[in-house]
């Protein structure tokens, strides 16, 4: 256990904010850093807020010394893969310019141990399934591209100024705190699972499954969900891992195993007993077929092992959330929960 305060930039975010609650459980003291342009004040519930930009490096400094921050998990950053394609320039400056300016800060206050949020977007559409640590890195999109500059930038600052940095490169961040506390709020909302329970509950009309025709068992896209709890342990097992002089690195986090657009959706209808009005719509340029993690190498070496990701948990404890964060505007129940795509093959 460890009493040291850790700055959590993007802290009042989606996985932000429960990296927090985990490492308030583990015995750190979380300070936020966040100018709440996606984020949730109301996320802040483990430690104090700095409301600011990482890209004001004098603020970010004085922050780091003001509450003698032993080190930092950095989540900071634009994640909008369409929003990219339409404005790159946002995502540079946010992502890889922020980065640039909280490594300055690190440098001057002498905090020199950063657990960075990478994402499976550096991989693009690869070749081979699963995803390993060593498959080449190819992103399609800015967001991705921004991504992976960042975690070039990192190993620079390791060799020339003696960073230990782990670059954390997750696949579907998924599901719900299990007490209902913190759970996916964005606007607007992209993701599969807060869609579809937004769409049952009555919020949107517009939902839609982009592709039912890719080459895999029931013609919709497969992918690694991981669930956001086991996404902040696995933080905090990587803080631990570079404050006891382990060397830093890049690390998949997923579940090793993957789940179709329809098998999600029959989880959402088992899991609310309600009918979904779903429409068809083209795949969404740069999206693979199956995109899987080989996790291995995080079970290994950082000791991370999922608990919760699980589909029918990940399913559950969103379902929680939802219910708790947006009271439900459908009044009708089917007796007959069913949530299939027109003209798709069912899954076995």
């Amino acid at each position: 256990m460890s009493s040291g305060a850790v700055l959590v930039t993007g802290g009042a975010g989606y996985v932000g904010a429960h990296a927090c609650k985990a490492l308030r459980r583990a015995g750190y003291s979380p300070v936020v850093f966040d100018n709440l342009s996606t984020g949730q004040e109301g996320f802040v519930r483990w430690g104090p807020l700095v409301r600011g930009d990482i890209r004001d490096t004098t603020l970010v400094l004085d922050t780091i010394n003001s509450y003698s921050v032993d080190a930092v998990l950095h989540f900071a950053a634009s994640a909008y893969v369409g929003e990219s394609v339409t404005n790159p320039r946002k995502y540079y400056e946010n992502n890889v310019g922020g980065s640039l300016s909280l490594l300055a800060a690190m440098l001057e206050a002498g905090c020199r141990e950063l657990v960075f949020s990478s994402s499976c977007a550096i991989y693009g559409e690869p070749e081979e399934i699963p995803i390993g640590e060593m498959t080449p890195q190819n992103p399609v999109n800015p967001y991705g591209a921004s991504k992976a500059m960042v975690e070039r930038i990192l190993c620079d600052y390791q060799r020339a100024h003696e960073i230990g940095a782990i670059a954390l490169r997750y696949f579907n961040a998924s599901g719900a705190d299990p007490d209902s506390e913190l759970g996916e709020l964005r606007d607007p909302e992209t993701h599969l699972i807060p869609r579809a329970m937004m769409a049952i509950q009555g919020h949107i009309n517009d939902f839609a499954v982009f592709g039912t025709d890719y080459p895999t068992p029931d013609g919709t896209a497969i992918r690694d969900y991981i669930h956001v709890s086991d996404l902040a342990e696995a933080h905090v097992a990587a803080l631990q891992h570079l404050l006891t002089g382990k060397p830093g690195g890049a690390f998949n986090l997923g579940t090793g195993s993957g789940h179709s657009v329809q098998q999600v959706l029959d989880a959402i209808a088992a899991e609310t007993g309600e009918n979904l009005s779903v429409s068809n719509a083209p795949r969404r340029e740069g999206d693979p077929p199956v995109l899987v993690a080989d996790a291995s190498l995080s079970r290994s070496e950082l000791g991370f092992t999922p608990r919760l990701s699980d589909l029918k948990t990940i399913v559950q404890t969103a379902w929680m959330w939802h219910r708790r964060a947006h009271p439900s505007l459908a009044n009708a129940r089917s007796a007959t929960p069913s949530v299939k795509l027109r003209n798709s093959t069912p899954v076995p």
